[in-house]
């Protein structure tokens, strides 16, 4: 049964020469069609950890075998030597041992090193930082005499050349990969590792107990922060250049049970800022949120969970409207991305510099518009309002579950439902979900309740917004994945793209505040009748368009599409 899981040349394929007589490196496509075998010409640029070490790295420098893509069920392995007994042997033992069908894949010696150097990099340089830091701690004994010294001697050990470029390699490897988040964490019996990829967390790499704490207080050296504070949680930021461009790093620390916890978010100008129309606005939410933008005074409120993407949109409307005509000016925190022409400034709530003193300060420096990065209370909530009514367009934030959500939770904040009437525009809805890879992408099938309770959720969508949309539903539903690839590692998912519920605040809207205390019932009513999509319906159209799977609408958002995939 082991030997079904590897693919293999059939004996109708088999070469008559012996493995002597076939093409040199130099001919590898000569050499895999002979073996009838696909082949790699080139070493995959990026593999994760995940990936290298199914196959253990003793295992693929005795057998020359290494893992370069995982699929669903299926495993990538570059292979010197198909023929080789061993080499069949130690294949079908981790195939079996991984439950995962092993594809080969004929490659050069030249490329096989460039494989099997993912095993190097960082799990070399953990060995030469601790071996560094054992090192370091026995000399320090002699140090012991004054506090002084040691701290000295503590500090040298931080800035010592292996644990920094430790630090160094993790910080590329995430750039690399796209994360937007790196999480270095103290566990009972070692240090973890996780890129925030596209939303989700995945393990790249093990510290050893002893250099997990060295790591951390090398990146709070960087930082400026505090090393021997570990009793309360600090934040800092740094800067450093990787490929010739400059990224921002804002950095948070935290004490937890078993040591001190680091996080890093990744702040990348040039990926970070999105355009208006590569954020995922389609139809009707785009000419409502353009329409809004328009406008001299009024609030426009965005609503989601924390790393939703609500202030890469806010930042995105910001630079529509960013002329030299208007003076635009922002609180928050903290500041992610500093963006020519806008006035920018942090808050510092140790110092009494919070949202609502900042506002009070705003308002005095004869703002066009202003952007307020979260409204967390009463008052910071009644100077917004007010500054809506007083011929300003503000912009903020606010943690709630859906966008009609927002308006009850302002009022139950304390403010008046006619002046919430008055000052509110827009209220947006945002989630993100990760897109289909676009290499792997292929159509799937689903079950016949999947795409009935589907063509019930988008019955009432109006034929001029599906044209908006460039869906045409007279045919067969089309439903895609992504069935894994080098670029996506193995996921069939890349990027992420957001989904929208846009709602304007109409003159109906304005009476169901004013006069039921903003009942979301009858709002959502209301929307309805515009036609409004909800954020669930423009999920779905984005699963029609082929740009996410069911699967991701699901996970951020309410209620079930009733999963059942055939024949995947």
């Amino acid at each position: 049964m082991a030997e079904e899981t590897i693919q293999q040349p059939k004996a109708s394929e088999k070469p008559e020469e012996t493995p002597s007589d076939l093409p040199a490196d130099s001919d590898i496509s000569q050499k895999a069609k002979a073996l009838g075998l696909p082949f790699l010409e080139k070493a995959p640029k990026n593999i994760v950890s995940d990936v290298i070490n199914i196959m253990p790295q003793e295992v693929a420098e005795k057998y020359k075998i290494a893992a370069f893509e995982r699929g669903k069920d299926t495993i990538k392995v570059a292979v010197i030597n198909p023929q080789d007994v061993d080499v069949l042997n130690a294949l079908s033992f981790v195939a079996e041992q991984k439950k995962l069908k092993v594809e080969q894949y004929l490659v050069s010696d030249s490329v096989f090193q460039e494989i099997f150097n993912f095993y190097g990099g960082a799990n070399i340089l953990v060995k030469e930082a601790f071996e560094s830091f054992q090192s370091k701690a026995q000399e320090g004994e002699a140090y012991k005499e004054s506090k002084k010294s040691a701290l000295l001697k503590q500090q040298e050990i931080f800035k010592d050349a292996p644990v920094a470029k430790l630090v160094e390699v993790i910080i590329s490897h995430a750039i690399d990969g796209k994360a937007s988040d790196i999480h270095i964490e103290p566990l009972s019996k070692d240090y973890r590792v996780r890129f925030r990829v596209d939303g989700i967390l995945h393990v790249s790499l093990i510290l050893p107990k002893e250099i997990g704490p060295v790591v951390v207080s090398r990146i709070k050296i960087l930082s400026n922060l505090k090393i021997e504070e570990r009793r309360k949680p600090q934040d800092g930021r740094f800067r450093l250049t990787h490929s010739g461009k400059e990224i921002d790093f804002r950095v948070s620390t935290l004490p937890v049970i078993d040591g001190e916890k680091i996080v890093m978010r990744i702040l990348d100008k040039e990926s970070g800022l999105a355009q208006i129309e590569s954020l995922g606005l389609y139809g009707l939410a785009l000419e409502n949120l353009k329409l809004a933008i328009q406008e001299t005074y009024g609030m426009i409120l965005f609503t989601g969970p924390t790393g939703s993407g609500k202030s890469t949109s806010l930042y995105a409307l910001l630079k529509v409207i960013n002329k030299e005509e208007r003076n635009i000016i922002t609180l928050e925190d903290p500041i992610e991305y500093n963006i020519e022409g806008l006035n920018q400034s942090q808050i510092k709530p140790e110092i009494g510099y919070s949202f609502a003193s900042g506002l009070r300060s705003i308002l005095r420096q004869d703002p066009n518009v202003i952007m307020v990065g979260e409204i967390r209370d009463g008052e910071t909530a009644e100077l917004a309002v007010h500054a809506a009514l007083t011929g300003h367009l503000l912009f903020s934030t606010l943690h709630t579950n859906t966008a009609i959500g927002a308006i009850p939770r302002l009022i139950d904040m304390g403010i008046e439902p006619f002046l919430l009437s008055a000052s509110l525009r827009t209220v947006v809805a945002q989630r993100l979900v990760r897109r289909i890879c676009e290499k792997c992408r292929e159509e799937i099938k689903v079950s016949e309740t999947v795409v009935k309770n589907i063509q019930e959720a988008i019955k009432n969508i109006s034929p001029e917004e599906m044209k908006k949309y460039n869906l045409d539903l007279s045919s067969d539903l089309h439903f895609y994945h992504g069935k894994g690839c080098e670029i996506c590692n193995g996921t069939g998912l890349k990027g992420r793209v957001a989904i929208y519920e846009v709602v304007p605040v109409t003159n109906a809207v304005k009476n169901i505040i004013i006069e039921k205390a903003g009942n979301e019932r009858l709002i959502e009513a209301e929307r309805d009748k515009m036609g409004i999509l909800t954020i669930k319906q423009d999920g779905i159209l984005k699963i029609l368009l082929g740009m996410t799977t069911i699967e991701e609408i699901e996970r951020v958002t309410e209620g079930s599409i009733a999963l059942t995939l055939e024949g995947v």
